[in-house]
């Protein structure tokens, strides 16, 4: 089923197995499809609270993480839209806070449905109106969106006028759809990506990003004056460093010091600065500095670095084991990872893995190499995934088991280090389930 959209409601399923009939042959890119969409919904995509609009290879679900904390420190109500789902559908839609109700999602699901089957709409086109249909019907003081894949022909980009717009780090992903050969488009893989994501850049909206490659700056630049969009890079008009435990960010309104952010993982400072930036730089949703503050510690997005508590799966390793997880699958995600684990000792993390057949396993392996102790491989159900053949010398002590509960009782067996469940986020879904520690 697409995307693993299973749910125990009755009425809930019964439209997931509908919506699972549209992916993924209809997985086309393009705002065709959804524009009539929206046309045959009353175009609820004209009528939401002010939208942020996040883009990004890595850090966009972040980014919306610390978005939503800091509207939310204010005493502010949010939506946000997000993909994928880790354990519930449901988890895609929050409604001013709270994960959408299965009645609710039910009928926007059957009401999309019911009005487009001629069109067939692709598996997120169908998701993606539903959740413009809640966050047109349900009050909110603000609206957040996080593209889907890449990002000018993504489904979301229907939104005509964002408060602002931002794009996170910059990698290689996705390449069968957003490096397919187009007229007109960049050749040089990174800046085609890059070139990609301004795509929801907006006249008279104020786009920040990052620091990229010169290259890849220069295409974000172009697309944005040719759209009439604000490019606000960083570096030029606001910046943000760490500093004696404090992340500092400043831009022309002046300097601002936050707690480092609860999330693990230096990159997290990063999202962080700039969501504080997508904030500071609009001047509809009024954010406090108490709020930004606040919102170090506030933000959640699970399975990214995310450290395990006691359940059934952590609870296979002795009390004194730590238990990671993380869906990271490509170069930017084993680069954040091996910076998240450099001060742990050489052969000291147990390795679990499981990716996606059209993934490279070298993303994740080569960074983490040193640290290496052993390599356990696990299948992700209802996709075909790589093998411990597939992974031949590049890690050691390679072996596979049926699942992650028989890979955690086969490390205990080799000492009680850590471990790190890692490779997709469709297995950090089947983890988290698993542990009973569903998002919530």
């Amino acid at each position: 089923m697409a995307d693993g959209a299973r749910s125990d409601h009755p009425a809930v399923q019964e439209q997931l197995n509908r919506l699972s009939l549209l992916s993924p042959g209809r997985d086309v890119l393009g705002l065709e499809r959804i524009s009539i969409v929206m046309e045959r919904l009353g175009n609820p995509h004209l009528k939401l609270p002010p939208v942020f609009h996040v883009a990004g290879t890595n850090g966009k679900g972040s980014t919306c993480a610390f978005l939503r904390a800091a509207i939310e420190a204010e005493g502010l109500k949010a939506h946000v839209y997000s993909s994928p789902h880790l354990v519930r559908f449901n988890e895609r839609i929050r409604l001013a806070g709270s994960l959408i109700e299965d009645e609710y999602l039910a009928e926007l699901l059957a009401r999309v449905l019911d009005c487009n089957e001629d069109i067939n709409p692709s598996f997120f086109e169908a998701t993606t109106a539903a959740a413009m249909l809640a966050f047109a019907e349900t009050p909110a003081d603000a609206c957040i969106l996080e593209v889907g894949l890449g990002g000018r022909l993504d489904a979301t980009n229907i939104v005509p006028q964002p408060v602002a717009t931002g794009i996170a780090a910059l990698g290689i992903d996705h390449k069968e759809f957003l490096l397919s050969p187009e007229e007109g488009t960049p050749t040089d893989p990174m800046v085609r990506i890059a070139w990609e994501k301004a795509g929801i850049a907006k006249a008279g909206s104020p786009l920040l990003t990052q620091k990229y490659r010169t290259d890849m700056a220069d295409a974000i630049s172009g697309h944005a004056a040719i759209t009439g969009a604000q490019h606000l890079p960083r570096g030029d008009v606001w910046d943000a460093a760490i500093y004696e435990d404090q992340l500092h960010y400043r831009d022309d309104a002046g300097k601002l010091a936050v707690p480092l952010p609860a999330l693990p993982g230096a990159h997290q400072a990063d999202n962080a600065a700039l969501a504080i930036a997508m904030l500071r730089h609009q001047d509809i949703v009024q954010i406090s500095e108490s709020a930004f503050r606040a919102a170090m510690g506030w933000a959640k997005w699970p399975a990214r670095l995310q450290k395990l508590s006691h359940g059934p799966l952590r609870d296979i390793l002795p009390e004194e084991a730590e238990l990671w997880l993380d869906g990271g699958h490509n170069v930017n995600a084993g680069e954040a990872l091996a910076a998240h684990f450099s001060g742990y000792a050489d052969q000291s993390i147990h390795l679990i893995i499981g990716m996606l057949a059209n993934k490279d396993p070298a993303a994740i392996i080569a960074p983490l190499a040193p640290k290496i102790a052993s390599t356990t491989v696990v299948p992700i159900a209802g996709h075909t995934t790589h093998s411990a053949d597939d992974f031949g010398q590049a890690t050691a002590a390679v072996s596979s088991v049926p699942d992650v509960a028989a890979a955690l009782k086969n490390v205990t067996t080799r000492g009680p280090e850590t471990v790190l469940v890692v490779g997709s986020l469709y297995l950090a879904g089947t983890v988290l389930l698993a542990n009973q520690q569903s998002p919530d």
